[in-house]
């Protein structure tokens, strides 16, 4: 599948995927947007035309293990009529400790996009859902 990608800065890469296999292709900082004492909002300098029934998912990479930080939403939904500069913000998480925070650098591969399809749901409201073995426990009921 093509996507059409746009450089918003000069110095912004166009993701591709490391190794054969991989789901994810990564995302480098080019700037940084935004950052107080508890965030940091990082600029990729891309944007990206992705078609109808799709979304981009925006996720950390492993490497986030090696700084003070955890993206904020978790995982970052670029929907399919958004066009505007694909950001990621991370929360300081040494913050609080009175310690300064690692972070990533511009140049640095922050984030990993994967574009999906997904359904277009329509809920059908009902009195009665039908029954299972699991029911309605959850946060724990299985156990584990």
């Amino acid at each position: 599948m093509q996507v059409k990608i746009k450089r918003i800065n000069p110095n912004a890469v166009i993701p591709t995927y490391a190794k054969e296999g991989d789901a994810g292709m990564d995302l480098v900082a080019t700037s940084i947007i935004s950052e107080t004492t508890t965030d940091v909002t990082y600029g990729t300098g891309l944007a990206m035309e992705i078609r109808d029934g799709f979304v981009g998912l925006v996720f950390p990479r492993s490497s986030i293990r090696k700084y003070d930080l955890a993206l904020t939403n978790s995982v970052g939904v670029i929907d399919s009529g958004y066009r505007g500069e694909i950001q990621a913000t991370f929360k300081k998480t040494n913050w609080l400790k009175g310690n300064e925070s690692e972070k990533y650098q511009i140049g640095d591969r922050i984030a990993q996009i994967m574009i999906i399809p997904h359904p277009q749901i329509e809920f059908d409201e009902v009195d009665e859902l039908s029954d299972t073995q699991r029911g309605d426990g959850g946060f724990g009921s299985t156990g584990k």
